[in-house]
C-alpha cells in the first residue's frame, strides 16, 4: 500500500468559492481511480496551500494517478504541486 500526500497553491479567490467544488459528483469520481482505497481532501486558508492525502494499493498506481492529476492541474494554471510518497504497512 502506498500514501501520497499531494499539495499545491490554489488559486487566489475566496476559500468559499473553492469549497464549493467539494461536491458529491466531485467526490464519486474518485470511485473510478484505479487502485485508489480513499481520499481525504486538504486546504490551508492562510496560505492558501490545498491538495489531498490518498491511500492506494501499490506505487505503480499512485505514480499513474499523480502524473494524471498533475498534468490535469497545471493545466488549469495551479502552481507549487509537490507529492510526498510512504509505504503503507497496514
Amino acid at each position: 500500500m502506498m500514501i501520497v500526500q499531494v499539495n499545491y497553491t490554489r488559486p487566489a479567490m475566496p476559500k468559499a468559492e473553492w469549497e464549493a467544488r467539494y461536491t458529491d459528483d466531485r467526490a464519486k469520481q474518485f470511485l473510478a481511480v484505479p487502485g485508489l482505497q480513499w481520499k481525504i481532501w486538504l486546504d490551508g486558508e492562510e496560505d492558501r496551500r490545498a491538495g489531498g492525502i490518498y491511500l492506494f494499493r501499490s506505487r505503480a498506481a499512485a505514480d499513474a494517478y499523480h502524473a494524471k492529476h498533475a498534468a490535469r492541474l497545471g493545466k488549469a494554471g495551479i502552481t507549487g504541486i509537490e507529492a510526498t510518497y510512504r509505504t503503507y504497512n497496514a
